[in-house]
């Protein structure tokens, strides 16, 4: 196969992966410890598989399309986009890029592993800083307002810190181990396919 092929061959994974990783954003349900406008899906997990079995920078890529599409349907003023991105953009890249290097189950693990370590702190300082006051900008609330929202889910949220430390640390930890465990399942279904084995 020339590299043309190969290029044009991954080009329509990417385009298969991101319009499932779109759908799948739809696909959502809440945990306990998260405020109620925050919820878990599997989004990720179709660039984490298209990351491992292309390379880091498709991962990414498929990352970048799906929000893209979503912001035909969003209702953040493309806020929650750049969060998604920011925050799964880097899940999928550390993860791909360590895997890269290894290609074992072991390091698949502990890729992932780490990429979900970095998309926390990642999502916490993003969240902190720019994404809520953001969100409370567009939507003219204060973040006392957000604040009261985590509260009603989750009694350890008592302050602005709180909820980051209390709501947003484990909110993206359980995210991201429930991705791992879907993506392990699921990987060694579609790698034949996505690596054009027979």
């Amino acid at each position: 196969m020339s590299h043309d092929q190969k290029k044009l061959r991954n080009l329509v994974k990417v385009g298969i992966l991101s319009a499932m990783s779109f759908i799948l954003m739809f696909v959502q349900f809440p945990i306990p410890v998260a405020p109620p406008f925050m919820k878990v899906d599997l989004a990720d997990v179709p660039a984490l598989i298209g990351g491992f079995s292309m390379g880091p920078v498709y991962g990414v890529l498929i990352q970048l399309i799906k929000n893209v599409l979503n912001l035909t349907k969003t209702s953040t003023g493309g806020v929650g986009e750049i969060s998604n991105f920011i925050v799964g953009g880097l899940f999928v890249f550390i993860s791909a890029s360590i895997y890269k290097k290894n290609k074992t189950k072991k390091n698949a693990t502990i890729a992932m592993v780490c990429g979900v370590l970095v998309m926390t702190l990642a999502a916490t300082f993003s969240n902190a800083f720019v994404i809520f006051p953001l969100y409370g900008k567009a939507m003219g609330v204060d973040m006392s307002a957000f604040v009261a929202m985590a509260h009603k889910t989750n009694a350890l949220v008592n302050s602005y810190f709180t909820m980051m430390l209390f709501a947003i640390v484990p909110f993206n930890l359980i995210k991201g181990f429930i991705e791992i465990l879907v993506t392990k399942l699921l990987y060694k279904h579609v790698s034949s396919i996505l690596h054009d084995r027979k």
